[in-house]
């Protein structure tokens, strides 16, 4: 009997989105665009986790965003992010971006090198709606160690244990645990890369690396702040 704290989905459970005809491949693990089920839209203040996989030379035209933090997670090949502010930024794995889009900001994303880009890009809604944008990156992101996302009640670790050892997973009303690379044991059950859990009351739980050790982000959210 698993554990009724953990619900766990698979990465071959996203739903597949974006345009393949024109290098885009998403997955989505909550509604997102023209994908909605009404059982599944967010995990306290998380409104989307994407996984996407852009072709050499395909990637999304400027767009707009307000009242939105996003947070990108680079896990092959290089992002490319341009926006109205005039900025050109290059990230690759290891690296964090964070945009609070406050009251409004334009941005393009793409892969604009010579091998296929996966990156996760995750929404969260902060809790005052306005404000001035801001943007961040950390590059080579210090390992389990919190950062904060204030606006939206959030801290994200990134968490990369051996072979065997235990994560202790941080005590939060909700935890969201995406496994980038190797696998983790959770309870009963076992997570391999792409697979993702939402946590209800993670006090006492934690997992377990895989044979071959794993990377983790580990989303911990205050209470009161959306709906799981």
């Amino acid at each position: 009997m698993g554990d009724e704290r953990v619900r766990v989905q698979r990465g071959a459970d996203r739903h597949r989105g974006g345009e393949p005809g024109e290098g885009i491949d998403s997955r989505y693990a909550f509604s997102f665009g023209g994908h909605y089920d009404p059982d599944n839209v967010r995990f306290g203040p998380l409104l989307a986790c994407n996984e996407e996989r852009l072709a050499p030379g395909s990637g999304f035209g400027e767009h707009p965003h307000r009242d939105v933090e996003l947070v990108s997670w680079v896990l092959a090949g290089t992002l490319t992010h341009q926006d109205a502010a005039g900025r050109t930024v290059t990230l690759g794995p290891g690296d964090l971006q964070h945009q609070s889009a406050g009251a409004g900001i334009r941005h393009a994303e793409r892969n604009a090198g010579p091998e296929p880009l996966r990156f996760l890009q995750m929404w969260l809604e902060p809790g005052t709606a306005g404000g001035e944008p801001r943007y961040t990156v950390l590059r080579s992101v210090p390992l389990d160690e919190p950062y904060e996302v204030p606006g939206a009640g959030a801290r994200l670790r990134v968490c990369r244990p051996a072979a065997g050892a235990r994560l202790a997973l941080p005590p939060a009303p909700r935890v969201y645990l995406v496994v980038t690379a190797g696998s983790v044991r959770l309870g009963d059950t076992m997570c391999e890369a792409s697979d993702a859990a939402r946590i209800t009351d993670a006090a006492g739980l934690t997992a377990e690396a895989g044979p071959a050790g794993a990377e983790v982000l580990i989303w911990e959210f205050d209470g009161g702040h959306g709906a799981p």
